[in-house]
């Protein structure tokens, strides 16, 4: 098959459905448009929350009386623990300290001794900090012996986990209402250029031509126009995020900025786009004259 053939016929959809090739290749600039903008959200959003779990430790308070090497052991016992990630001890001579600094009273001379008790902060991998493994790993420290009590905040965890969930449900459902839309109109314009050669398309059938070498010039079409709709898409996305941002709200230019693998999946996306559509429209019209 002539590669210059393609790309002519393929340039010469343009040309016969002009005004629908135009507005197929703005809507698919304008889904991945909001597709991009979603996705920075949602990236920034992950990335907000997890700054949040990185806060997310747990304070074991030991049994008292306890010796240094008890206080190993129970080290020792506390990172076998799986997703323990390392901890800090906390004497109570530490934690009287820690009192005075955050309440600004000097504990043993309120209660003329000091009723701290010696406790870990401990630190969680990061692969576990969801609200069920973090739970998981409670139930364990707690069923060691020398650990009295262990506090943490669960409900936060929790909280995260829902928000979390709800904002990639909404994420992936709007992105694939737009895709969808996308996808439909390319396919509504690569099925009008179809029918314009219809037609040549029968003749070039009888005279023995495959439907690869028929089908050929429209996937390219529908790619063409995918990524041109992703160049523009990119051209809006960079202005929006790059200037726009920066001039209205500087201070949150920093969260926005996006490398440039970014904007490359941006008219990937876009080229997978059109090529579905084009694929969608000569299967029907396929099924159509098969029937």
């Amino acid at each position: 098959m002539s590669l210059s053939y393609t790309v002519k016929e393929s340039l010469s959809g343009f040309t016969r459905t002009k005004l629908s090739t135009v507005i197929s290749v703005i809507t698919i600039g304008i889904s991945l448009l909001l597709l991009g903008v979603f996705a920075v959200i949602s990236i920034n959003t992950t990335r907000f929350i997890e700054v949040l779990r990185a806060k997310v430790e747990l304070e074991a308070f030991l049994q008292e009386p306890i010796g240094r090497e008890r206080i190993g052991q129970l080290i020792t016992r506390v990172l076998a623990v799986d997703g323990v990630d390392s901890l800090m001890y906390i004497s109570k001579n530490d934690a009287a300290e820690i009192f005075k600094q955050e309440f600004g009273e000097d504990i043993e001379k309120v209660l003329d001794f000091n009723p701290l008790p010696p406790s870990f902060k401990i630190y969680i991998k990061p692969e576990y900090r969801t609200a069920a493994r973090v739970d998981k790993i409670y139930s364990e420290l707690i069923a060691i012996k020398g650990i009295d009590e262990i506090v943490y905040r669960k409900e936060l965890l929790e909280l995260i986990d829902k928000r979390t969930k709800t904002i990639n449900n909404i994420t992936l459902g709007l992105g694939i209402i737009i895709s969808i839309s996308a996808i439909m109109l390319v396919s509504n314009t690569i099925r009008l250029a179809i029918y314009a050669k219809r037609k040549i398309i029968r003749t070039m059938e009888l005279v023995g031509a495959t439907w690869t070498f028929i089908r050929m010039p429209f996937l390219l079409e529908g790619v063409m126009q995918g990524i041109i709709g992703g160049l523009l898409a990119t051209l809006l996305l960079y202005g929006v995020l790059e200037y726009s941002v920066k001039l209205l709200a500087p201070d949150f230019s920093e969260y926005i900025h996006m490398p440039a693998s970014f904007y490359l999946v941006v008219v990937g996306t876009g080229l997978v786009l059109g090529l579905i559509g084009a694929v969608i429209s000569i299967v029907r019209f396929m099924r159509v004259a098969e029937g």
